[in-house]
Order: C-alpha cells, then sequence, then structure tokens
C-alpha cells in the first residue's frame, strides 16, 4: 500500500528538478573550462567540462575522449582544450611548455600555501601569525624572527622533470632548507637539503623531480640569539618541469616584453626604457627622466650633486705620470641641467705616479711588474738575495694605481642580482674605495683570490704548527647611516663564512686573520650602506676605504725582503734548511742556537732569541717544540710544608656542559655550549665546537671553546649549533695563583675553596676580534670536593652567566673529586680497640673532613692477640702475696737476729764483774765461733707456748731492760719455770 505514495514522491522531486534547471541558462565558455580525467592503464584520458561555480548554468558538453597521457607541448606554445591542439603564445605573452615559472610575487601565487610555527619550547608559545614568506614584487622574503616559515607548492607530473629557483642566503643565522615529498611521503635526505650562503649574490639551486606528485618545501627559521638584525632569505624564479603541458600562456611581466608570437620567456627592457605588463615593445622614457634597466616605469631626474660622480686614476705613463679622472656615476641618473646641479670637475690633472707595490719594479713603460723568483725589491728595482738568505714570498697591496690582477670588484643589487655598475672599489693612490652605488642597499664587493700557501724552507714543515699564513689589512669607513662593512675567507667568493664585521664609521684600523688551512683562498671584503631600502640615493658619500692588504707565504708571491737563513753545508750553494728542533736563528747570521730548557719556537718567529718562549708554570714543551702542555699531573707545596700531588687524567677527555637556558624576545630559548678538554700530551683529542646551520659544517678546535645551541626539531635532529669560536687553543700554565701573564682569576667571582687552594688552569687564543684584540682567554679553577660522584659539574660565575663578564676571559668552576690531591698515609688515622678475650682489633679511619681522593688506600682492618685486664689482675695479687710472705719472712728473720744480739748483750753485761759502771772490754762485737751451737741449743730448748709468754713478761724490768739471766741462773730457773707447770697442769 506504500508503493504508491513513494513513487509519486520520487516523481514530485524529478519534475522539481527538472524545473530548477530549466530556469538556468545555457553555458557558455566563460562558465566552464576543460579538464582531463586521470590516465587509465591503456594510457587514454578523457576531456570533460566542468563548470566554474556550481549551479550557474546547464548544459555543459559532452565528455570526449582526450589526447594521449604522453602528450606534451614545446616551448611557447600551450595546449588549446577546446580544439585539443598546441597553438603558440601571442606576443606579450610566453610559455615554458612543459614548465611553470613563477616570477612575480607580487602576490602569493595560486598554489603556493604559506604558513608559520612557533619553536617555543615554553608554555606560552609566540604568536607567529605574520611571521610568513612575504611577496616583495620581484621575490618573497623569509622572516627574520624564531617562527618556523615554510612555503609549499604541490605538483604532479607526468613524466621525470626538474625545480630551479635563485636564492640569496646572505646570514648564517638563519636555518635556511629546501626539501621535497613525494607520493610516499618520503623526503629529501636531511644532508642535501642545506642551502649554502651567499654574500654576495643570488645562487641558482636545481634539482630532479620524479614523475608523480611532489610537495616542494622551502623553510626557515632565524635564531635572533645577540639581538642582531638578521637578513632574510630571498627567493625568486621558480621553475618547475615535467608537466604535460600548460593551458595558458603567461602575460610578460612589468619591465619586460616579448615581441614575437611563441616566446617561451620574456626579455627586460633596456635601461631608459619601461613597459607595462604583458607589453610587445618597451617605451622610452620622456625627457628628464630616467628608468634602470627592467623597470616598469619611469622617474624624474634629481639635480646632480657630489655623490653622483667619483674620482680615479688613469695608469701610469712612459713619464711615469697618472692622470686623475672625475666620472658620473653609471647609470647615470641625475640631471645637468637643473639649475641647482653641480657640474662634473674638469679632469686630466697629472700626478706623479705612487711607487709599484712590494716585490715588483717599474718597467721601461712605468707600468709594474713581479720580479723573479729569488728576488725582491721595494717597489722601484729587483735585487737578488745573497748567498745564505731567502726571499720572504707573499703579497703586499699599499700603492693602488692598478687594481692587481688577483682582486676583482663587483656591485650586487640584491633585488635584481648583479647591477649594471661594474665598479664598485676605485682606485685612489693610497688606498681603494667604495664608489656610490646606484642604490643605498647595493653591496660593494672586493674579493681577493690566492693559489694556496708554502712555508718558507727554513721553517719546519710539521703538522702542529698552525700558522701557515696571515692576512693583515688596513681600513678606514664613514658613515652617516648604519653601514657595515664585512670581512669574509673561505674557499671561494661563493663559499665563504663572515671573520669580522663592523658597523657605522670607524678610524683608520688594523686588522689581522691567521690562516690555518690551505683551503682558505678566498677573501672579500663588502660594504653596504644600509638595510633600509629606498628609491633615492640619500647616503651615497658614505665609503670604505681600504688602505694595505699583506698576505704571507702564498705560492706565487713575490718578496719584498729577504732573511737569513741556516744552511745545509758550508757550500757557498748550499740551500736553505730549518734549524733544528728546539734551535733558533741568530739575527742576521744564519747560526742556530739551541734554546734553553722548557721552551718552545714561536711559530711567526723563528729568527731571534726572543722567539724562544718559556713555558708556563707545571708544563713541559712538546716534542716539536711547538708548544707547552700538561701531562694532568702536578704537585704542589702546601703553607705548611707539605707536598700535594695531583692526577687530573680522570678529567683530560673532552668534556660539555650547557649554561642557564637564555630567551629571546619571541620565546626561544637558547644555551651557550661550552666544550672543554683540560689537559694531555700529544695525540689528546681537542676540544671541537661545529656549526651546523649551514651546509659549510664550520668547526673550530682548541682546548675550549664555546658554540650557541637551540633545542629544535627543525632538521629532524635534537639540536642546532651556531657561532661557535675558540677561547683558548694554547696552555698558558697551571698553578695555584689567581693571576698569571695577562689572564687573572678574581676572587669575588666564586664563593673561597673551603680548604685546600683551587688548582687553575690559563688558557689563551691566537684569534683576535674586534672586541677582543689580544683574543680570547679562559681560566679554569680546579676545586676538590670529594662529595661530587659526578666528574662533569662545572659552574659559571653567577655575576656573569655567560661564562665572561667582559666577553674576552672566560672563567669556569670545576668541582670534582678528581681535583683533590691523592691520598696519603698522613690523611688517615688507627683505631686500637679493648682486648677482648684475647682479641685486639686495629681500625684505620680517614681523617675528617677528607680532602683528597685515590692514591693510598685505606689499610685493612687488623686482628692481634692481646692479653687481658683479669689475667694482669690476678697476676699483680699473687705477685702481691709472694711478696707480703717474703716480706714476713725476712721481717721474722731478722727480728730472729735482732733476738740473738740482745742476748749476747745480756751476757755481756752479766760478765762484766762487780763494776757496775764498767763494762768489759769486748774482744769483738761479732759472734765466736761456738756461740752459734750455745745458743741454738738454748733456743731450740722446748718450751710451751704459755711458758714462753710468761718468760717473755718477766724478762723486761721496770726500768724497761730486758733481763737476760746467765746460763747458770737460767738452767735454775728453767727447771723452776718446768715445775710451776707441771704444778699447774696437775692441779
Amino acid at each position: 500500500m506504500l508503493r504508491g505514495p513513494i513513487h509519486l514522491r520520487h516523481v514530485l522531486l524529478w519534475l522539481l528538478f527538472a524545473q530548477t534547471h530549466a530556469d538556468l541558462p545555457m553555458c557558455t565558455e566563460s562558465d566552464y573550462h576543460f579538464e582531463y580525467t586521470e590516465c587509465d592503464a591503456l594510457g587514454s584520458r578523457w576531456r570533460v567540462a566542468v563548470p566554474n561555480k556550481a549551479d550557474i548554468c546547464t548544459g555543459l558538453p559532452d565528455p570526449v575522449k582526450g589526447t594521449q597521457c604522453s602528450f606534451s607541448c614545446s616551448e611557447g606554445e600551450f595546449l588549446n582544450m577546446q580544439l585539443q591542439e598546441c597553438q603558440k603564445c601571442a606576443v606579450g605573452t610566453y610559455s615554458l611548455g612543459t614548465s611553470v615559472a613563477f616570477d612575480e610575487w607580487d602576490t602569493l601565487p595560486p598554489g603556493f600555501v604559506n604558513h608559520a610555527v612557533t619553536t617555543s619550547i615554553g608554555d606560552a608559545p609566540a604568536d607567529c601569525s605574520n611571521s610568513t614568506w612575504t611577496p616583495k614584487g620581484d621575490y618573497i622574503t623569509s622572516n627574520t624572527d624564531e617562527c618556523t616559515a615554510t612555503l609549499s607548492y604541490a605538483v604532479s607530473l607526468k613524466k621525470p622533470g626538474t625545480v630551479s629557483f635563485e636564492y640569496f642566503y646572505p646570514d648564517d643565522n638563519i636555518y635556511f632548507e629546501f626539501f621535497i615529498q613525494n607520493d610516499q611521503c618520503q623526503s629529501t635526505d636531511s644532508k642535501s637539503r642545506w642551502m649554502k650562503t651567499s654574500e654576495s649574490n643570488f645562487n641558482k639551486y636545481r634539482v630532479e623531480l620524479s614523475s608523480g606528485n611532489n610537495v616542494l618545501y622551502w623553510r626557515t627559521t632565524a635564531y635572533t640569539l645577540e639581538g642582531s638584525a638578521v637578513k632574510p632569505v630571498l627567493l625568486k624564479n621558480i621553475a618547475i618541469s615535467g608537466v604535460a603541458f600548460t593551458s595558458e600562456c603567461f602575460h610578460c611581466k612589468p619591465g619586460t616584453h616579448s615581441a614575437t608570437q611563441g616566446s617561451a620567456r620574456c626579455t627586460p627592457c633596456p635601461a631608459e626604457t619601461y613597459s607595462n605588463k604583458g607589453a610587445s615593445v618597451c617605451h622610452q622614457c620622456e625627457q628628464d627622466t630616467y628608468a634602470e634597466a627592467g623597470s616598469g616605469s619611469c622617474k624624474p631626474r634629481p639635480a646632480c650633486t657630489n655623490r653622483d660622480y667619483f674620482y680615479t686614476h688613469t695608469p701610469c705613463d712612459s713619464e711615469g705620470k697618472t692622470q686623475l679622472m672625475y666620472k658620473w656615476i653609471e647609470p647615470k641618473i641625475c640631471s645637468e641641467t637643473l639649475e641647482e646641479a653641480v657640474k662634473l670637475p674638469v679632469s686630466g690633472e697629472k700626478q706623479t705616479c705612487p711607487p709599484c707595490n712590494p716585490g715588483f719594479f717599474v718597467t721601461n713603460s712605468s707600468a709594474c711588474e713581479p720580479c723573479d723568483t729569488g728576488f725582491y725589491s721595494n717597489g722601484k728595482a729587483c735585487t737578488k738575495c745573497p748567498v745564505g738568505t731567502e726571499p720572504v714570498v707573499g703579497f703586499e697591496y699599499k700603492w693602488w694605481n692598478t687594481m692587481p690582477s688577483n682582486m676583482k670588484s663587483d656591485i650586487l643589487r640584491r633585488e635584481f642580482g648583479n647591477s649594471g655598475q661594474s665598479t664598485a672599489w676605485e682606485l685612489a693612490g693610497e688606498y681603494v674605495y667604495t664608489t656610490p652605488g646606484v642604490q643605498d642597499t647595493d653591496y660593494l664587493i672586493l674579493t681577493l683570490d690566492v693559489p694556496g700557501y708554502r712555508l718558507p724552507q727554513s721553517m719546519l714543515k710539521d703538522t702542529e704548527r698552525s700558522e701557515l699564513s696571515r692576512i693583515t689589512f688596513v681600513f678606514e669607513t664613514t658613515c652617516t647611516a648604519d653601514c657595515r662593512f664585512y670581512f669574509l675567507a673561505g674557499f671561494n667568493r661563493w663559499s665563504n663564512d663572515e671573520v669580522e664585521h663592523w658597523k657605522g664609521s670607524n678610524s683608520k684600523q688594523s686588522y689581522s686573520y691567521l690562516i690555518q688551512s690551505n683551503s682558505t683562498i678566498s677573501f672579500t671584503w663588502t660594504f653596504q650602506r644600509t638595510e633600509e631600502h629606498n628609491t633615492e640615493r640619500k647616503y651615497s658619500a658614505d665609503a670604505a676605504k681600504i688602505f694595505s692588504i699583506h698576505i704571507t707565504n702564498v705560492i706565487g708571491g713575490v718578496a719584498s725582503e729577504c732573511r737569513r737563513c741556516a744552511l745545509s753545508s758550508a757550500e757557498a750553494s748550499s740551500a736553505c734548511v730549518p734549524c733544528p728542533l728546539g734551535h733558533y736563528m741568530v739575527n742576521g747570521t744564519g747560526v742556530c742556537e739551541s734554546c734553553p730548557l722548557n721552551t718552545f719556537i714561536r711559530a711567526d718567529q723563528p729568527v731571534g732569541e726572543a722567539a724562544c718562549v718559556k713555558c708556563g708554570p707545571n708544563t713541559q714543551r712538546n716534542k716539536a717544540h711547538t708548544a707547552c702542555l700538561s701531562d694532568c699531573a702536578l704537585e704542589v707545596q702546601t703553607r705548611e710544608g707539605a707536598l700535594l700531588h695531583y692526577n687530573f687524567s680522570p678529567l683530560s677527555n673532552v668534556t660539555g656542559f650547557h649554561s642557564s637556558p637564555r630567551f629571546t624576545s619571541k620565546g626561544l630559548r637558547y644555551f651557550h655550549r661550552f666544550n672543554l678538554g683540560l689537559c694531555g700530551t700529544e695525540g689528546r683529542v681537542p676540544a671541537t665546537c661545529v656549526e651546523n646551520v649551514t651546509e659549510s659544517g664550520r668547526e673550530v678546535k682548541g682546548y675550549v671553546c664555546q658554540s650557541t645551541v637551540v633545542p629544535s626539531d627543525v632538521r629532524s635532529q635534537s639540536t642546532v649549533s651556531t657561532q661557535p669560536f675558540v677561547i683558548g687553543d694554547t696552555l698558558i700554565g697551571v698553578t695555584t695563583d689567581t693571576a698569571l701573564g695577562s689572564i687573572s682569576f678574581p676572587k669575588w667571582l666564586f664563593p673561597p675553596a673551603p680548604v685546600l687552594p683551587d688548582v687553575i688552569f690559563y688558557y689563551k687564543s691566537s684569534e683576535t676580534t674586534q672586541a677582543c684584540k689580544q683574543g680570547r682567554s679562559g681560566a679554569i679553577r680546579l676545586r676538590c670536593d670529594p662529595s661530587v660522584t659526578e666528574k662533569d659539574l662545572i659552574t659559571l660565575p653567577s655575576n656573569c652567566s655567560e661564562g665572561t663578564c667582559d666577553g674576552c676571559t672566560f672563567h669556569f668552576l670545576w668541582q670534582s673529586q678528581h681535583a683533590c690531591p691523592l691520598c696519603t698515609t698522613n690523611n688517615y688515622r688507627e683505631i686500637v680497640s679493648a682486648c677482648i678475650q684475647g682479641i685486639q682489633k686495629t681500625t684505620y679511619v680517614w681523617q675528617q673532613p677528607l680532602q683528597c681522593y685515590g692514591g693510598e688506600s685505606l689499610p685493612a682492618q687488623n686482628v692481634s692477640a692481646c692479653v687481658s685486664l683479669d689475667f694482669w689482675l690476678k697476676f699483680g695479687v699473687s705477685m702481691g702475696t709472694i711478696a707480703a710472705v717474703l716480706l714476713i719472712c725476712i721481717s721474722c728473720y731478722f727480728w730472729k737476729k735482732t733476738r740473738k744480739l740482745q742476748y749476747k748483750y745480756s751476757k755481756l753485761i752479766i760478765s762484766s764483774g762487780t763494776n757496775e759502771c764498767e763494762l768489759p772490754t769486748a774482744d769483738s762485737c761479732a759472734i765466736m765461733e761456738g756461740e752459734d751451737a750455745e745458743d741454738d741449743l738454748l733456743d731450740l730448748t722446748k718450751k710451751s707456748f704459755f711458758t714462753k709468754m710468761r718468760s717473755f713478761s718477766r724478762e723486761r724490768t721496770s726500768d724497761g731492760f730486758d733481763s737476760v739471766p746467765l746460763k747458770s741462773s737460767s738452767l735454775h730457773h728453767k727447771m723452776e719455770e718446768e715445775d710451776s707447770d707441771d704444778a699447774y697442769f696437775q692441779g
């Protein structure tokens, strides 16, 4: 029952749809365009009509069979989709055939995607909405902040093709990469993404593309770490080949034209002409107006001023004269007919030619020619070097009458590439100077190229010698705007690195650069008046002057002097040879003398006793006599006279650490990374800092170096390292003193050491800069801390968070247990335990606070047998008892002897006779022979104990004397006593 209503509903919807389309007009050719479907397995496709907008017309053409997928059009042609055949482009237009080109950047061309993201890792990401690529007419510029700006374009190729573009990449503070993703989302190898820096011209880049889908990416990230302005990357003339066809021709941009049909490209209009967009001819500018080459309009000519001309000198004539010539800056844009205009000064004033440069001589035609090998000159005539001498070879330019053959000057206008002006630096006799450019933003470039370097025969050819060559120049800048003067060095003018730059006006000064590699053979001086673009010349009077350039040990160079050298033998024809190791040549004699002990030879001055440089404290010279080293061992005597032994070998390996994080205005976090190689002998691995932003991958090596590190995933790696430089490449000395030579280590930089003095390593760099004219230096303070188990606890001064307070001298505090002296027997003591059960233990412990590490180890616990206190107590009591018994026995013995003497005395009294007051004369006080027996008889007579006691009590008289009876009376008395005793017991 529901089928009827449903069918009726479908009918009503179909009628409504038909009525709606019936109300739409029929489509015209302007309402739709043709496209091809995807190719099938047989290489065929269909042409279909696609409306430009939905629901605006009806009656689109039916699909028809299209051309084969391999079909393509040639240059200067386009595919007419209506006819499906190739036709030539009309005048004023062009076509690349199987290519597409983008050379107009008034707006972002269709198909390009522009976006930016933040590189900040913090909680508050930066706003990067305005940090994208910006169209500037003839080119598109990158961002100059810490955001990552990406420009992308997707293209589908029917066959393998190429992509090419031109870029200007002047600043290595920006990371610039180009890579491609295919239809499997596989990207270009990261190593091939890096773009080379180009300080002086637009570089051209070309890479192959595979058929299928390709997405092109141009990506930039700036690192404005020091607050200086960053130059953006400029991109122009992007061309992609490999497309099957183009369905339309492109109009020539203003300033260009195509006069014939089927043009593959448009021709720029010459100077003094202009053209509009899609022009077939260029139009001449009216009077009192001018136009530069490739201009889309004419400008009024300003009145000529003193800034519109320059002066130069003609080559010397046969009379040795040169003419002072004045010339208008080309192309000439000023007008001499205006009332306030100045006239060109009269040329032709003759002046005396300056002499030739050292090593050259004046020919008959007053030209300067180089002297032959083995000759030298002061700029006039060549003289052969005397026997026993050798020429000092190099180039020294201090007179500027003609431009040297190995020097070239040109102008780079970054908006259009090379300028029409041919000369950027002009000769002025005593100096060479920058001429006024067409625009104030022009780069005025002077380049010097040399073939390479070779040390003289009298100098050692060892690998440790660092001074291969040296370039020194004297310059001056006069500016009213924010001008910049750059000095660059590298392999060639297109692949070089900035060495130093100066801003604003600078008084006449000298700068010297040490050349350490034979790959550094090109030097560039670049002057830019301002980075602010102006249509008029406002700062043409701003100029840079170079007075002299001197470079040493150049292959094919000339000699300005000859110096004595040591000879291989005493023969007159013998060749120069270097002095033996550890020897210097006496001035003007060619005789080699030995340097004092523990000294090394200066690389830049092997002549004279001053060439011998004494090694610093606690360092030893190397085998080549070119530097002083430390074997990481040290002995220090304290104030108390104790000798401390140090061994820093565990700290000798290269150690790296970061400073505390710092942030830019956009919130980009970055660090200063320091790499330290404390000590070591020959063959040690130096500390290395690298720059991985650009393709050059520049690296520096020494004892201490620094680079700026930014955590980033821009290049699919954890960090980006830039701005590397050496802090110290020479070890000056190792000591506990807080100053050594010109380097001082103030005590207030770090808290004082608690007990032991700190050991300080002093380093210096031979590389000078504008800010550090004496070179950079560094000091590492090693502090003993046995509680620190990590070997790389390194800190920077709290008052100078970047490690330096003046930008030239860097200070570090390295706390470690390996910075302590080696332990000795004086660093521990013994503890002896009590004797327990006949066992006594001796334990050894460290003296506190412990101020040593390694060296002598603690002896093991010692266990020994002993005698306890109980034994000695028992032994003492026993011995005391024996002594007491013995004393009693001795006392009894002497008491008995005393009794015998008393007896003798009593006997003597009895036998004295009637005289009471006279004693008989004793023949002897000794006991006579036979008396002992009698006495013994008396004493051995047995008596009871009580009888003896009573007799003893009766023997002492009232006067206190003992009564001693005579023998007879004593016997009688004895008998009475016995009778009394018997009666007593019977009773």
